[in-house]
């Protein structure tokens, strides 16, 4: 599993104060007061959040574990080493793990949040497999975000429209342009509403719900959210 960090998806977000990094602050509080809500949080919940990453650049990078006040209720889990979370929030624990293969039992936690992590995992095959284990580790609720594939800016590149051709097509545009880190699979995989409920369709243990957080009347951001059946 592959955590993109800002700083090197494209020079238009690698400010902290350019305006996709203030929009994409905004966004993430929307998506953490709809985490709260849908997932009815209770204070003693223990949850993982899956796809922690090293950056420090931007506020909202590491949003649940600066934002949610009980810190000793996240254990922080990623690819990336994001140590320095147990120092800047006391309370909070990391394991470094990959979110394919979650060194953890079944309903360890109560819920899993995941933010921006599943268009990083690869192949269909491996998106599947992401909500899959989400889900094992999930005992209450399972939280998922990811970019809309048809809003007409592409967060990671910021170029529009492109990202709506079909997918061997549009790697093959993002390479003549010289973006082959996100022209590999491996690095992006953009995922629409009806994918994602496609990917979680055969997991029987959760309910699932695909609902659209808007930018500018648009849905920008999609939220996977499972429940208890």
């Amino acid at each position: 599993m592959t955590q993109i960090k800002p700083s090197v998806a494209h020079p238009g977000i690698a400010s902290p104060k350019g305006i996709p990094a203030r929009l994409a602050h905004y966004q993430r509080k929307k998506m953490f007061a709809s985490f709260l809500r849908t997932c009815e949080v209770q204070e003693n919940d223990q949850i993982g959040d899956i796809g922690a990453t090293s950056d420090q650049t931007f506020e909202s990078s590491n949003y649940l574990e600066a934002w949610y006040p009980h810190k000793k209720s996240i254990t922080a889990i990623g690819v990336d080493d994001a140590s320095f979370l147990e120092k800047k929030f006391p309370g909070v624990e990391f394991v470094q793990a990959n979110g394919l293969d979650l060194p953890f039992e079944n309903n360890y936690f109560d819920i899993v949040h995941s933010s921006a992590v599943i268009e990083h995992v690869g192949s269909w095959k491996n998106q599947i497999r992401f909500i899959e284990e989400c889900s094992r580790v999930a005992n209450k609720a399972v939280f998922i975000t990811t970019p809309n594939r048809w809003f007409p800016i592409e967060f990671h590149t910021v170029l529009p429209f492109l990202h709506w051709l079909p997918k061997p097509t549009h790697r093959k545009a993002l390479t003549s342009i010289n973006m082959q880190f996100f022209a590999d699979e491996k690095n992006l995989n953009l995922m629409s509403k009806s994918e994602l409920l496609k990917a979680s369709v055969n997991i029987k243990k959760f309910n699932f719900v695909c609902r659209s957080e808007k930018l500018f009347g648009i849905g920008s951001n999609l939220l996977l959210i499972g429940t208890l059946k």
